[in-house]
């Protein structure tokens, strides 16, 4: 009698079929949901921001984010942000949020009680999104850049908590030319 190859030749068939359904799955998924991170370096200046008048001047230390809805790279940070808002905001930081004219989005819930700027003086010569600006109680522009350098943005490669804890305490921090390689997206409009 001789064995049948049948059976042998299903279970090749299926495990041949179950690895093209396993490939075009994991296929898929990335497409959609993972971006390739490319080293793009952005060098933030400082020079052009400034307060609006009505926040202008001696007060809280204050927390600027930009950020474009459009942006992949806000996913890094915006649970970072959360986490910022939820130690800083109790001791007196106050956290404000700038969207790219023109964009269309909103924060997670998380975020919703950043108050709202329409627009900051010299906003729109930034290099990048996401950026964060920070002024000290005195009104001085203290730190312009990024939240951190690298893919993902969380408190143990963050910038921004050495400088909130340092102007917390009242030392003064002067860091509003900063250079990182990160996941940025642009933020002026190319002039093509």
């Amino acid at each position: 009698m001789r064995p049948s190859h049948r059976p042998t030749l299903l279970a090749c068939f299926l495990a041949l079929g179950c690895a093209v359904m396993l490939w075009f799955a994991y296929d898929w998924f990335q497409g959609r949901f993972l971006r390739a991170f490319s080293q793009h370096t952005a060098v933030f200046s400082g020079d052009p921001l400034s307060l609006p008048a009505d926040l202008a001047g001696p007060g809280a230390i204050r927390l600027v984010h930009f950020w474009d809805p459009a942006c992949p790279c806000n996913v890094g940070n915006q649970q970072h942000l959360s986490e910022l808002v939820d130690k800083y905001a109790p001791q007196g930081v106050e956290f404000y949020t700038v969207q790219k004219t023109g964009s269309q989005g909103r924060l997670p819930a998380t975020l919703s009680n950043l108050k709202t700027l329409p627009a900051l003086p010299g906003s729109s010569q930034i290099p990048a999104s996401p950026a964060v600006a920070i002024w000290d109680r005195s009104g001085k522009l203290a730190y312009f850049g990024p939240y951190s350098e690298g893919l993902t943005c969380n408190s143990s490669n963050s910038f921004i908590e050495p400088i909130l804890e340092a102007l917390s305490v009242g030392r003064a921090v002067d860091a509003t030319h900063t250079m990182a390689v990160g996941c940025y997206c642009p933020w002026a409009e190319s002039s093509k």
